[in-house]
């Protein structure tokens, strides 16, 4: 027995349920098809609209405390004090005991042992402790704790083409970037929530023809200042989705 063509309806006007549910589809459709039409810049200002709707991040002045899980590790504890204004950078790890932190003023690097800046080889060499690894962290904590905002720095590359793509069992809108050879040469993917715009996850490949690089998922959101900062990140490799370890916010606050 066919089931009733039940009637829906609206101030004025009737309509046929199926007629009704034809129109839905129809309009979802539609808007399927308006949002990958998006280009690569109009994603990326919706993104930054999500996370820092104030443009707060040109000024941020805040610390993060991050507890690091890698496999066979202990946890490590890392204080991360970003002061963007000032050209100021303070990170301090705590593992096993043993404090190491890079001070980074305008440029000028200042590694510290327990709160020591006189240093002996012997310690120097056993704890790796070089203001080259303090300029990568610095690096990578105001890149990556920084999106979606930083990918509007000179020498990005936004590609125009925006993609709808099933991402680690989530719908996403994905913008690829690349960027200047003075900049770097990886080539990176972020996933973006169709519907709010939040950052997901993104990947990276030094090669993608070698499928090497890695892809990070992102969960739950810390407010600082007004930013909604991606709470955890979890690591995996591209190539066979082994997991690296997670990187998780206890703590945040605007100084």
């Amino acid at each position: 027995m066919p089931e009733p063509d039940f009637l829906i309806t609206f101030p004025g006007s009737y309509l046929p349920m199926r007629k009704f549910l034809c129109l839905l589809v129809f309009l979802s459709t539609c808007n399927t098809h308006a949002q990958d039409s998006m280009s690569g810049t109009q994603l990326l200002e919706n993104a930054i609209q999500y996370h820092d709707p104030e443009g707060k991040w040109a000024k941020f002045y805040g610390q993060l405390m991050i507890s690091a899980e890698r496999p066979g590790e202990t946890e490590r504890i890392t204080r991360v004090l970003l002061n963007l204004p000032a050209g100021y950078f303070e990170v301090s790890a705590n593992k096993d005991g043993e404090e190491i932190t890079y001070t980074i003023d305008k440029g000028a690097c200042t590694p510290s042992l327990n709160g020591k800046a006189a240093i002996s080889k012997e310690d120097a060499v056993t704890h790796a402790i070089d203001c080259n690894r303090g300029i990568t962290m610095k690096n990578f904590y105001s890149y990556l704790y920084g999106l979606p905002m930083k990918l509007k720095d000179s020498g990005t590359i936004i590609y125009p083409k925006v993609v709808r793509r099933e991402f680690h069992g989530k719908t996403s809108l994905v913008l690829k970037i690349t960027y200047e050879p003075t900049v770097g040469t990886d080539s990176w993917y972020f996933y973006f929530d169709p519907e709010t715009f939040a950052l997901q996850a993104y990947q990276f490949y030094h090669d993608e023809a070698k499928n090497d690089g890695e892809y990070i998922l992102l969960e739950g959101e810390t407010m600082v200042s007004g930013i909604k900062i991606p709470k955890i990140r979890a690591w995996y490799n591209n190539k066979d989705n082994a997991y690296l370890g997670s990187d998780t916010i206890t703590d945040g606050f605007a100084l």
